[in-house]
C-alpha cells in the first residue's frame, strides 16, 4: 500500500531525435525524491508516454529505478489500446525494480463497464507487477465508474487507481477498509486537493508537481499541521502555474519550465510548437514571483 505525500508524474526529457536523455531523467527524478516525494510515476500524461519511441519505455523506466535507487516507490505508465499492446509494454520492464504498473482504458473507442472490467481482469492476470487503474476520462472517453471500481478492488493484483474524480475517490475511500484496506487511492484532481485531503484522502498525483515540487512539499508540511490556509495557498500557486500554461500551451510551456529549472530536453510531443518569446515570458515571470527560480 502506498502511503501519504505528493506524488509527481515526472516529464520525460526527449532530445531531438525523440531518444531520452538518460542525465536529465535521472536528475529529475533525484530532485523530486529530495523534495520528499512519496512516490514516482514516469510515463503517465506529462511524461509524454503516447508519443515516447517504442524503444524508449525500458530505458526510461531503468534509468528512474536506478536514480532512486528504492527511495520511494516507482509507477511506470502503460496506457495503450488492447490487453495484448498493454502486455508488450509491461514485458518491456522485465528486470527492473518497478513497483507498480499504470494503465487508462483503451482510449481509441468508447468502452462498456463490462469491457473495462475484462480489460483490467486480464491485466492484473498477466502482469508480474501490480496494477493500478487510471481513471482518466477526458482523454479514454471511457470512465471507470466508482461501482466498477469497487469490484476491482476485489481483483487480486490489482493495488490502487489514479483518478480525478473526488466522488468516486470517495466512494472507494469508505469502501476501503472492508474490501481491500490495501488499496490505494491516488487522488489526481488538482483544483480540489486540500479538500480531498479533508475526507481523508491524503495521496496526490499530479504532473504539476514535477515542476513546483517546493511548492507541493510545503503544502502536504502545512496540511499534516492541520495549517489549511497554508496550504490553500500553496495549492493556488501551483494553480496560478498550471492556469499560465494552459494560456500560452500546456506542454511546450512545461518545456521552457523544466529547461529554467536546469533539466535539458524536450518535455513536449514532437509536433508542439515551442513557446514564443511572449509565452517564455509569462511561464518565467510566474515562476519567479514563486520564487521557483531566482
Amino acid at each position: 500500500m502506498t502511503k501519504q505525500g505528493f506524488y509527481p508524474a515526472l516529464g520525460t526529457p526527449l532530445n531531438e531525435e525523440g531518444k531520452v536523455i538518460l542525465s536529465s531523467l535521472q536528475r529529475h527524478a533525484e530532485d523530486q525524491v529530495n523534495a520528499g516525494a512519496a512516490g514516482l510515476l514516469v510515463m503517465g500524461s506529462m511524461g509524454q508516454q503516447p508519443y515516447i519511441s517504442s524503444s524508449e519505455p525500458g530505458k526510461i523506466a531503468r534509468a528512474a529505478a536506478e536514480a532512486i535507487k528504492g527511495a520511494c516507490p516507482l509507477f511506470v505508465g502503460v496506457m495503450d489500446n488492447s490487453i495484448a499492446r498493454v502486455k508488450e509494454r509491461i514485458a518491456q520492464l522485465e528486470g527492473i525494480d518497478v513497483d507498480g504498473v499504470v494503465a487508462t482504458t483503451p482510449y481509441y473507442y468508447p468502452m462498456s463497464q463490462e469491457d473495462i472490467k475484462t480489460f483490467f481482469k486480464a491485466l492484473a492476470s498477466a502482469s508480474p507487477y501490480p496494477v493500478y487503474l487510471y481513471d482518466l476520462t477526458v482523454v479514454t472517453q471511457s470512465k471507470i465508474t466508482a461501482n466498477t471500481a469497487a469490484e476491482l478492488m476485489t481483483v487480486p493484483n490489482i493495488a490502487g487507481i489514479k483518478t480525478g474524480d473526488l466522488a468516486t475517490a470517495r466512494v472507494l475511500s469508505r469502501l476501503r477498509p472492508s474490501v481491500n484496506p490495501d488499496f490505494s487511492i491516488m487522488f489526481s484532481g488538482l483544483d480540489l486537493f486540500d479538500t480531498a485531503y479533508g475526507y481523508g484522502i491524503d495521496e496526490n498525483l499530479d504532473g504539476m508537481f514535477s515542476c513546483s515540487s517546493a511548492i507541493a512539499s510545503r503544502m502536504y508540511k502545512a496540511l499534516e499541521k492541520g495549517e489549511t490556509r497554508a496550504a490553500a495557498q500553496c495549492l493556488d500557486d501551483i494553480l496560478l502555474l498550471r492556469d499560465t500554461f494552459v494560456q500560452v500551451g500546456v506542454f511546450p510551456a512545461f518545456t521552457h519550465a523544466m529547461n529554467l529549472l536546469g533539466f535539458e530536453g524536450a518535455f513536449h510531443p514532437d509536433y508542439a510548437k515551442p513557446l514564443d518569446d511572449n509565452g517564455k515570458d509569462k511561464v518565467k515571470t510566474c515562476m519567479q514571483e514563486l520564487k521557483l527560480i531566482p
